[in-house]
């Protein structure tokens, strides 16, 4: 093999290690992520909030397409990811509204 193509190869490694350790950290966010959302749907059960917030998940679509913008990653990928989250938590949010809602009224905290 040509020094060139040794010189390519251990580039890509380095490259995919970075790769590994930004989806690690990616994982990491995500989890602590809907550990949060978690607290907003049961905050949201216990004091008989809707599951969803379409005027906020408007704010939040506006908000992150601009920042998408600012760090030159496609506004329109931002946009589908937080749609695809948005909606995991919103089935999150109505499961717990459901549990809640079937738990005896004196187990409710």
């Amino acid at each position: 093999m040509s020094t060139q193509t040794d010189s390519a190869r251990a580039r890509l490694l380095e490259l995919r290690a970075s790769i590994d350790n930004l989806d690690a950290a990616l994982i990491h966010i995500l989890a602590e992520r809907f550990r949060c959302t978690k607290a907003v749907g049961s905050l949201k059960a216990e004091n008989n909030m809707p599951p969803a917030d379409p005027a906020r998940e408007q704010q939040q679509i506006a908000r992150l397409r601009q920042l998408a913008d600012e760090a030159n990653l496609d506004p329109d990928f931002a946009e589908k990811l937080l749609t695809f989250i948005a909606r995991e938590v919103i089935r999150h949010h109505e499961a717990i509204a459901e549990a809640h809602a079937a738990a005896p009224a004196g187990s409710r905290a």
